[in-house]
């Protein structure tokens, strides 16, 4: 890797840090892709990346989780219950909403 190039991860974890206001549609583009394919680990991945941005180890304590569990949870093959989602998100300073589509 050239020293003008880094990792797309750790590029979207410094947005994150700099502009908090994007993590709301960043997430929101994640849940409404989460049906197709790959979009579940993708979600997955976008959470990771906000509890990254704000210190894993602090959005961890915050949810009650292990650091490890959190990484595990949110790992790509993570497949995290409802009650650590939530957490998790609470712990981000974020809070789940649900909407009715047009196509529903």
């Amino acid at each position: 890797m050239n020293t003008n190039s880094r990792a797309h991860d750790d590029a979207v974890v410094e947005l994150l840090r700099e502009d908090p206001a994007f993590t709301d549609e960043y997430l929101a583009v994640a849940m409404d892709e989460a049906d197709l394919p790959g979009g579940q680990a993708a979600l997955l991945a976008a959470l990771r990346h906000v509890a990254e941005a704000q210190g894993m180890a602090s959005v961890a304590e915050r949810a009650g989780i292990p650091r490890e569990s959190l990484y595990r949870a949110l790992s790509p093959t993570g497949n995290p219950t409802i009650k650590t989602l939530l957490a998790v998100l609470k712990a981000a300073g974020l809070k789940l909403t649900v909407h009715r589509t047009i196509d529903a």
